[in-house]
């Protein structure tokens, strides 16, 4: 389950980043609940091919976060400003 949220949680960094195909199978997947069978029957493909889509969405969130670090930065930063004063914690989570 942990890696199933880190994986949305990365999509709602880096899905803008993944082509549209990347992006409508991932969704299927993960927001849909969507078995790739039905993936599969949906798009008109093989569940390999639907397999292949999702696996090749996650290991390029992967590979973003590797490199960008911006789901990474966004954690420690609220860790820093929890006990910050409201209005200025509250600032600060807008940006992020």
């Amino acid at each position: 389950m942990d890696k199933v949220i880190y994986l949305i949680n990365l999509f709602d960094y880096y899905g803008e980043l993944l082509t549209l195909k990347k992006q409508t199978y991932f969704k299927y997947y993960y927001f849909d609940n969507l078995s790739l069978k039905e993936i599969a029957e949906n798009e008109k493909v093989s569940r390999n091919a639907a397999y292949k889509q999702i696996k090749d969405a996650e290991n390029k969130l992967i590979y973003y976060e590797k490199i960008l670090k911006h789901y990474q930065n966004s954690k420690k930063i609220k860790e820093i400003i929890k006990n910050l004063d409201p209005k200025i914690k509250n600032k600060i989570e807008e940006l992020l």
